[in-house]
């Protein structure tokens, strides 16, 4: 993968960390281009009083995003989250990497995530020990192939377009979710973001706000109902808008193929439609499929925390579930993210997990 940087490069905070960043990538394989709009991973940074979002060309680039914190390593999840989520959001990347202070200090690198977590790689004397800890936190994003893009066509059936048992099922389990306060209220964008930058996101992304989790439940065998991308999933009525068709996915394109009713403007899909795509072709007999921000003890997990969205993280939870005793009912646990769950049916998933779930995620 090609990579860049853009941004405050300059800043002495911040250029010894892209040096020693640089140097690790070109040293793991990949190519340093100067032109940072042709890359496919672009290091942004900027001070933290100025945060500034790199204009990405198009969905397939990845940006990191780099500043300095306040002084100060160590750092709990509640202090990291809200001093660097807003960051996070304002330069719209997807990983902010916060570091505390000059290279003489040996400052902490603290990472957060779009799914609301926090990990922290240790300052370190030892400069090669520092960035390559640094490199095996970004590795996921800079070898991932994102499937975010949809085709619509209007094809759905007439006596579809309000919906049917399916999808109400999927509104009930929105709120189940809701009620078992592990769905977060879809982050307010329009308090933290500009117009423009809001503009940027529903161009890219056709998102209207921040909310996490997803659910889906089988149509027939090859067709599946899911929730969309950005929207309050207590809040699932409309089909277009809050809950889509999936029909296949196009691996030349690689986008989802959805069919919506004629006259509406929908929404895109969850980002995580490759996965449940994958999951739904190869085991007949999964009915339904959870993802959640929460976790269970002695749940088996992804090795790398891959990005949402990507094919790469598809394919690592499609792999677990293969090897389940019975994938029709599997528990996976996504690194540093959540966990996806597989039922014969919604009601079915929430029977097996109540009173399992744990609301923080372990970070690793």
């Amino acid at each position: 993968m090609d990579f860049s940087f853009a941004g405050r490069t300059e800043v002495a905070e911040l250029s010894w960390f892209t040096n020693g960043l640089r140097e690790v990538m070109i040293r793991r394989g990949h190519t340093y281009v100067d032109d940072a709009d042709t890359a496919s991973l672009v290091v942004n940074c900027f001070r933290r009083d100025d945060p500034r979002s790199f204009r990405r060309r198009g969905q397939a680039v990845f940006v990191v995003s780099l500043t300095e914190l306040a002084p100060g390593g160590e750092r709990t999840v509640r202090e990291a989250i809200p001093e660097g989520y807003p960051l996070l959001v304002r330069s719209l990347s997807n990983l902010l990497i916060g570091i505390t202070g000059s290279e003489d200090s040996h400052p902490d690198a603290h990472f957060i995530t779009p799914e609301q977590g926090h990990y922290r790689v240790q300052g370190n004397s030892d400069r090669t020990d520092f960035f390559e800890k640094v490199y095996l936190r970004i590795e996921p994003l800079a070898t991932s192939r994102l499937v975010i893009d949809n085709v619509f066509e209007t094809d759905l059936p007439r006596e579809l377009w309000g919906g049917d048992e399916l999808t109400r099922s999927i509104a009930r389990a929105g709120k189940r979710l809701d009620a078992l306060d592990v769905l977060p209220t879809p982050f307010p964008i329009e308090e933290i973001l500009s117009e423009r930058d809001r503009r940027q996101l529903k161009r890219l992304y056709g998102l209207g706000g921040l909310s996490y989790g997803n659910i889906s439940a089988r149509y027939d065998e090859t067709q599946f109902w899911m929730s969309a991308s950005g929207v309050d999933k207590a809040k699932l009525s409309e089909v277009g808008l809050d809950i889509l068709m999936v029909k296949d996915y196009d691996a030349k394109k690689g986008a989802m193929i959805l069919s919506v009713p004629p006259e509406v403007e929908p929404r895109r899909v969850s980002v995580d439609a490759i996965e449940h795509w994958m999951i739904y072709r190869e085991h007949p007999a999964v009915g339904a499929i959870l993802h959640v921000h929460a976790w269970m003890e002695g749940v088996r997990s992804t090795e790398f925390n891959y990005p949402c969205g990507t094919y790469e993280l598809g394919g690592a939870v499609a792999k677990i579930v293969r090897s389940h005793s019975d994938p029709a009912r599997a528990v996976v646990g996504l690194k540093n993210h959540g966990l996806t769950i597989t039922g014969l049916s919604l009601d079915e998933i929430f029977d097996r997990i109540e009173g399992r779930l744990l609301k923080v995620v372990p970070m690793s």
